[in-house]
């Protein structure tokens, strides 16, 4: 049975993301953007500003993966594909995209990035657990591709990450409904195995700026909900 687990859940996100610090940490974020540009190391950047705003990991760790150089920011839209053409493979980060659904579902922190993407704070590293909200997660994904009409859908999955085969079960269960052909590899190591192919589904940055092109599918699904993803913006818009 699978565990009723909140993925992504720390109880010290209230405080870290409370209105007083979103806006401390838009405000170091602006000079995170700046050193970033200036082409400096980002643990560099994430200590120099972190210490000086006296930042706990979890925050100093939500600027890291909301902010992008202004080069890769224009890299990644370049690569973005919009309105995919029907009847396409696309291949799943799957890993990366299941846990940030599972995140989604549970409300638990997620950032709206420079980039576009929405990315979570799970930081699971090599460990994983079916939990309740998987199989809800899968299913989300289904329906989208659905809509999408593709022909195929490749997930990779690292094989070093705990329970790697029992996600790939869950998989090929949950989405044997729908019309598209579904394809589940177990790999040792997804990022590498999605470098330049064309429409990989990720928010991963290293993963997106390696693709020969890219879609931003959780934002789209939270986008096209009638119950949107609730996330904290640190796209820099304004």
């Amino acid at each position: 049975m699978s565990e009723q687990v909140r993925r992504g859940y720390f109880d010290s996100d209230e405080t870290d993301f409370s209105e007083k610090n979103l806006e401390r940490l838009r405000k170091a974020q602006k000079d995170f953007y700046y050193l970033m540009n200036q082409e400096y190391p980002m643990q560099s950047i994430a200590a120099f500003v972190g210490n000086h705003f006296a930042f706990s990991e979890r925050q100093r760790m939500a600027l890291i993966r909301a902010t992008s150089s202004e080069k890769s920011i224009k890299s990644r839209a370049q690569k973005e594909i919009k309105t995919l053409s029907e009847n396409e493979t696309v291949y799943i980060d799957g890993f990366n995209i299941i846990i940030t659904l599972e995140v989604a579902l549970s409300d638990s922190t997620l950032l709206h990035c420079m980039d576009g993407t929405i990315r979570d704070l799970a930081g699971l590293r090599g460990t994983y657990r079916l939990i309740e909200k998987t199989e809800t997660a899968i299913d989300i994904i289904g329906q989208k591709l659905c809509k999408m009409k593709i022909k195929k859908c490749v997930f990779f999955l690292d094989k070093p990450v705990s329970n790697s085969g029992r996600l790939k079960a869950k998989i090929f269960e949950v989405l044997e409904k729908y019309d598209f052909e579904t394809d589940v590899q177990i790999v040792n190591d997804a990022d590498q195995a999605l470098v330049n192919l064309e429409n990989v589904i990720s928010s991963d940055a290293m993963v997106i700026e390696r693709s020969a092109s890219w879609i931003s599918l959780v934002k789209s699904i939270s986008d096209e909900s009638e119950k949107p993803f609730r996330f904290y913006d640190f796209t820099m818009s304004e």
